[in-house]
């Protein structure tokens, strides 16, 4: 059965928007977690935009499920996961003027690169994910640099219209699953994934867990953040039962 990880990232969005001490994401984290999320995902950016080094620091501490830190590969970052040593780490593309992670990792680009950082977290004990297309090409690379699990990027599904297109980008995330799966990975899906669309996703039998951060955030200022966990976990649970 598919497991939900809860993004905590917006929940410190609105707390920088003011500068002050509230709403704190280790206290969503720890309501997302009583209401059924198995994981809790946090992006520490390089530009602090939301999530800050305190709030990875104190989310080590609380978290009982899973941990997932997404970062960006760089010397900054890498140490930092060393130190707070969180379950998984995701490794995603940033780029400083977008307002979201706009695609997946070209982890393909440098193998040997992305090698040497699993190795590196692996000598810590932390897992390794990389946030990529559903592309064979980056798959491969994935598991020739040791990943242990592949977070397929649904962004593009997510936000097209037309049914025809729809349709073809979920069978291109279908196949990338069942490929990945195949060769051994580990497999997660996420990025604009919200209660309309989810299901379609849901029904992949390749697909161990879901990411997905904005849509419950966004629901949970009308019904509140448990109530808005346990209803997304309602609608994966329910593919299940049709898959």
């Amino acid at each position: 059965m598919i497991t939900l990880n809860v993004n905590v990232d917006h929940i410190a969005t609105i707390r920088q928007a003011r500068g002050g001490n509230e709403p704190d994401p280790v206290l969503a984290a720890m309501l997302c977690e009583l209401a059924g999320a198995r994981g809790v995902v946090c992006h520490l950016r390089e530009d602090r935009r939301h999530i800050q080094d305190r709030d990875v620091e104190l989310l080590r501490q609380v978290v009982s499920t899973k941990l997932d830190l997404e970062m960006a590969a760089v010397p900054e970052i890498i140490q930092i996961a060393l130190k707070i040593k969180p379950d998984m780490v995701t490794i995603v593309p940033e780029k400083r003027m977008e307002l979201t992670t706009e695609g997946g990792l070209d982890v393909a680009k440098d193998v040997q690169r992305y090698s040497e950082l699993v190795s590196t977290m692996h000598s810590a004990g932390i897992e390794v994910s990389f946030f990529v297309e559903p592309e064979q090409s980056q798959i491969d690379a994935s598991k020739q640099a040791g990943a242990d699990i592949v977070e397929i990027h649904t962004g593009k599904y997510a936000n097209l219209v037309k049914e025809q297109d729809i349709l073809q980008e979920l069978e291109k995330i279908k196949n990338a699953a069942h490929y990945a799966k195949s060769i051994g990975l580990r497999v997660a899906a996420g990025h604009g994934l919200n209660y309309r669309n989810v299901l379609p996703i849901c029904k992949i039998d390749a697909i161990d867990e879901l990411s997905i951060g904005h849509s419950i955030i966004s629901r949970s200022v009308f019904v509140g953040i448990e109530q808005a966990v346990k209803e997304m976990i309602e609608i994966i649970n329910s593919a299940s039962l049709i898959r």
